[in-house]
C-alpha cells in the first residue's frame, strides 16, 4: 500500500499571492520538489482567463510547461479546476509536456456535476483525482453515495476535505470507515486539512495510521503551510513524519532549500496560519471570506466575530454574502440604549469648559512636562481616549473598543475606577459606578475601513455636546512598529494588518472632513506634534 505526498503549495498558496510567485519561484519550487522526492506536484489552477506569465493560474496545460524543466517520470503532475469555474471544451488533448492530471473540486452536493466534468476531462487523456469540498457536511447516506458514484467513474483518488479547519479525529475517522467500505481499492482516498483549529498535520497523521495498511492514500500539504486563511499541513513536517514512521524517502535538504531560497519572501510579505480569527471559522464551520471581510472592514475583535458567526445560520456560514454580515456587523454593534440623561449630563458638564484630549501616543511621555504645564495654566477637563495613562490624573476616560476597556479595567484597576467612564452601546449596554454609555451610531460615520479612530470619534462628540475649545495631546500617528506608536507598548491592538501608513493617511483623511465640518464653530489645537493636524 502507498502513501503519496501532494504539495499544492503553487495551487492553495495562489490564494496568498494572487497566483503571483513569479517566474523562477514556480520553476524552482517544481524543481525542487521533485529533488524532494514529492509523489504529486500541484502547479496551480487553471482558469477561463488568458494566461499572465509567473503566475500559477495558467489557461491551459501547456501554459506550465516552460516551469517544468526536466519532467520526472516518478512524479505526478497536476492542476486543479473548479467544477464550474473551467471551460473543458478549451482543454486540449493529452500531449505529456507538462499536466498529467486535473484535479476537480465541487462542493457538498454537487458531486454528479463534478463527476460529469470529470468525464471531459478524461476524454482528453488526463487523469482525473477529485475533492469533496465540505466533507464533514456529508450524512452517512450521501458519503455512501459519494462512494457508489466514484466506483462508477473509477478515478485515480477521492480526497476528504476539511474545508473549514473544523474536523476533530472522531469527525475525520467516521468519514474515512465509510469511505473505505465502500470506495473501490481501486481509487485513492486523500485528504487536504485546513489549520483552523492547529489539529491539520495531527489531523493527518491520524488520516495515515487509520489507513496505511488497508489503500493507497494521498495526503496535501503546502511548503510552510502556505494557504488561505489558517493554511495547511505543512510539507517539511508531514514528510519528516512519513521518513521516520511510514518508510518514507523524502529528501529533507531539497526540501529546505525550497523553503530557505523561495518560501521566505512569501512569509515576510504575507500572513497565514493559525489565528483566532481563524479558529472561530473552524469552531462554526464558516466560509474565510466572511472572516477576512470582518477583519478587513471592521477590524472586528474576536467577541464580537463569535458573536456575528454564531447569529448567522448554518448555510449562511458556508457561504459570504457581504451584504448580511454588514447588516449583522451594525446589529452587533448598534445596540441602542436610551442615553438622552447621560448626554444631558455630559453637556452640563462640558460645553463651557477647555477640553484636554489625552490619546494613547507616545508624546504623552517624551512631552509630559509641556503637558502638564498646560494643565497647571488652563485648568481643562481632562478626558483620556481608549487608554489610561498612569503619568496623569485625568477626569475621564472615553472608550469605543471592548479590548481596550477590558485591558484598561484589569491592567490599571485604580486609575480606571477613579475616572468617570464614558463608553459607546457598542461594549456595553447597562451602565456600572460611575459610568455613562452613548449610542454608538450617534458618533460614527461611515465611508473609511477605519471609520471608528477613537481620537475623531471623541471629536464628535464633544461637537454634539457644543464644546468649543479642544485641546489634544498624544494623537501622533502610527509608527511602523506597534510598541512604538503608544505609551503603553502592552495596549491591544487594533489594527491587525499592520498597514501602518495606509492606516495614517485614512485617519488624515477622516480627521480633514471633520475639521472641515466644524471650522469656525469648535477651535482645536494641539501640544504635541500631530501627523493629522490640518494647518
Amino acid at each position: 500500500m502507498s502513501i503519496r505526498i501532494l504539495d499544492c503549495t503553487l495551487r492553495d498558496g495562489a490564494y496568498i499571492t494572487n497566483s503571483d510567485f513569479g517566474e523562477s519561484s514556480i520553476r524552482g519550487i517544481i524543481s525542487q520538489a521533485q529533488k524532494a522526492h514529492i509523489d504529486i506536484i500541484e502547479c496551480g489552477w487553471l482558469k477561463d482567463s488568458a494566461y499572465k506569465h509567473g503566475t500559477s493560474f495558467f489557461h491551459v496545460p501547456s501554459d506550465a510547461e516552460i516551469y517544468i524543466t526536466k519532467k520526472d517520470t516518478d512524479v505526478l503532475y497536476c492542476a486543479m479546476i473548479d467544477w464550474d469555474r473551467y471551460d473543458t471544451g478549451q482543454l486540449p488533448l493529452y500531449d505529456g509536456k507538462s499536466i498529467d492530471a486535473i484535479r476537480v473540486v465541487f462542493p457538498h452536493g454537487k458531486h454528479i456535476d463534478g463527476i460529469r466534468v470529470g468525464e471531459k476531462i478524461r476524454e482528453k487523456g488526463y487523469k482525473v483525482l477529485f475533492q469533496a469540498a465540505n466533507t464533514l457536511a456529508y450524512s452517512e447516506k450521501e458519503l455512501e453515495e459519494l462512494a457508489e458514484s466514484m466506483n462508477k467513474f473509477e478515478p485515480v483518488s477521492l480526497s476528504i476535505v476539511d474545508t473549514f479547519g473544523a474536523m476533530y479525529f472522531e469527525d475525520l475517522e467516521k468519514i474515512v470507515s465509510i469511505l473505505d467500505s465502500k470506495l473501490s481499492k481501486s481509487i485513492d482516498i486523500g485528504f487536504h486539512a485546513h489549520n483552523n483549529q492547529q489539529l491539520a498535520f495531527a489531523l493527518s497523521i491520524r488520516f495515515v495510521e487509520s489507513l496505511k495498511v488497508k489503500r493507497d492514500i494521498i495526503v496535501d500539504s503546502t511548503l510552510c503551510g502556505m494557504g488561505r486563511g489558517a493554511g495547511n499541513t505543512t510539507t517539511e513536517l508531514i514528510a519528516n513524519y512519513m521518513n521516520r514512521n511510514q518508510h518514507g524517502n523524502y529528501d529533507m535538504n531539497a526540501i529546505m532549500d525550497a523553503i530557505d531560497i523561495y518560501m521566505q519572501k512569501y512569509q515576510e510579505k504575507y500572513s497565514w496560519g493559525y489565528s483566532t480569527p481563524y479558529f472561530i471559522a473552524g469552531m462554526y464551520q464558516c466560509h474565510v471570506n466572511n472572516i477576512a471581510y470582518l477583519l478587513t472592514n471592521h477590524r472586528t475583535n474576536a467577541r464580537d466575530m463569535r458573536t456575528i458567526i454564531d447569529s448567522l445560520t448554518t448555510d449562511e456560514r458556508r457561504k459570504y454574502d457581504y451584504d448580511l454580515l454588514e447588516e449583522k456587523y451594525l446589529e452587533n454593534q448598534d445596540r441602542h440604549i436610551d442615553d438622552l440623561a447621560a448626554l444631558q449630563i455630559l453637556s452640563e458638564e462640558l460645553s463651557n469648559r477647555k477640553i484636554l484630549l489625552l490619546a494613547p501616543g507616545k508624546s504623552t511621555l517624551l512631552e509630559k512636562a509641556k503637558i502638564l504645564c498646560f494643565i497647571d495654566e488652563n485648568r481643562p477637563i481632562v478626558i483620556e481616549v481608549n487608554a489610561i495613562n498612569k503619568e496623569y490624573d485625568s477626569d475621564y476616560i472615553f472608550f469605543t473598543n471592548k479590548a481596550r476597556y477590558m485591558y484598561a479595567k484589569g491592567a490599571y484597576p485604580e486609575q480606571f475606577n477613579s475616572m468617570k467612564r464614558i463608553l459607546l452601546s457598542n461594549i456595553k449596554t447597562k451602565s456600572d459606578l460611575d459610568e455613562m454609555i452613548l449610542n454608538y451610531n450617534l458618533v460614527i460615520k461611515r465611508g473609511w475601513v477605519h471609520f471608528d479612530n477613537a481620537v475623531i470619534l471623541c471629536l464628535r462628540l464633544m461637537n454634539k455636546l457644543n464644546v468649543k475649545d479642544i485641546y489634544i495631546a498624544g494623537f501622533d500617528g502610527f509608527k511602523n512598529k506597534y510598541n512604538e506608536s503608544f505609551s503603553d507598548s502592552d495596549l491591544p491592538t487594533l489594527n491587525p494588518d499592520n498597514k501602518w501608513d495606509e492606516l495614517n493617511e485614512e485617519i488624515k483623511d477622516i480627521y480633514r472632513d471633520f475639521y472641515q465640518s466644524v471650522k469656525g464653530k469648535m477651535n482645536i489645537n494641539f501640544i504635541t506634534e500631530s501627523i493629522f493636524e490640518v494647518k
